[in-house]
């Protein structure tokens, strides 16, 4: 009986094939790929820069800033005006004598403390003492009164001081 030895991993001949001979069917295979598979890599490098370049030009045009839209000027500081001190009645029969200063812009024309004198009484009264004594919490009362002065006062206020606040 004669023995038959078979090497794993080698490529097949087929049958009848020459020992020397490649087989040609593989390589007739390859040779008409090669220019579709050129073609294809081509058409998807292409359609890649044009999402790219879209993407680029969608960005520039919605998101980026733009430089024809000129910035408002930060307001210039103009005269503190004084509004007189008031009382301020708080929780629990206790008050608050509150003086304030305005600090104007320079466009600041005529400027009417009534205005300032009656939000610092709607934001201040009906605390409790305690509430209004804390330093935290009397920086976040003043920031509230800044930026409410600038919304009455169109702009014309851009600041506030306290200059009178004593508790009883």
């Amino acid at each position: 009986m004669p023995i038959e030895q078979r090497v794993m991993n080698a490529p097949r001949k087929p049958i009848g094939a020459r020992s020397g001979a490649a087989p040609t069917e593989p390589a007739a295979a390859g040779k008409g790929d090669e220019p579709k598979a050129r073609k294809s890599k081509k058409l998807l490098i292409i359609v890649m820069v044009l999402v790219v370049a879209i993407a680029a030009a969608a960005y520039f045009l919605v998101f980026a800033p733009k430089d024809t839209e000129a910035a408002e000027p930060a307001p210039e500081p103009g005269a503190v005006l004084a509004v007189e001190a008031m009382s301020i009645n708080l929780a629990q029969g206790h008050y608050l004598r509150l003086g304030l200063g305005l600090q104007l812009t320079t466009e600041a024309l005529e400027v009417d403390a009534a205005k300032a004198r009656d939000a610092a009484i709607a934001l201040f009264s009906g605390r409790t003492v305690e509430e209004v004594s804390d330093p935290a919490t009397r920086a976040m009362l003043k920031i509230e009164l800044a930026d409410e002065l600038a919304e009455l006062y169109d702009g014309e206020v851009m600041g506030v001081y306290l200059t009178d606040y004593v508790t009883q």
